[in-house]
């Protein structure tokens, strides 16, 4: 079960590096088209979207590195007989 759930943050790390990325440079596009602006927008676009896919990634990889630390942890049994 530990394996599905670093698996599913793995999916994650992937979209949240890619998605902001291919966002930002389809807005600036569609913004450069739309409003007849500069390439000035375009490279912007590129510019905030690998900011910030650089740091979902930084993100996401701090976060799988904690996972993949931790221990499975077990409550210990629980017993009524013993009252303190």
């Amino acid at each position: 079960m530990k394996n599905l759930h670093l698996l599913v943050w793995l999916t994650q790390l992937g979209l949240s590096t890619a998605v902001p990325l291919a966002g930002f440079v389809l807005l600036a596009v569609w913004l450069k088209n739309r409003f007849d602006l500069g390439l000035w927008v375009v490279l912007l676009g590129i510019g905030l979207g690998l900011f910030c896919a650089v740091d979902g990634f930084v993100r996401n990889l701090k976060v799988l590195n904690r996972l993949s630390k931790e221990k499975e942890k077990e409550d210990p049994p629980v017993s009524f007989g013993e009252h303190d």
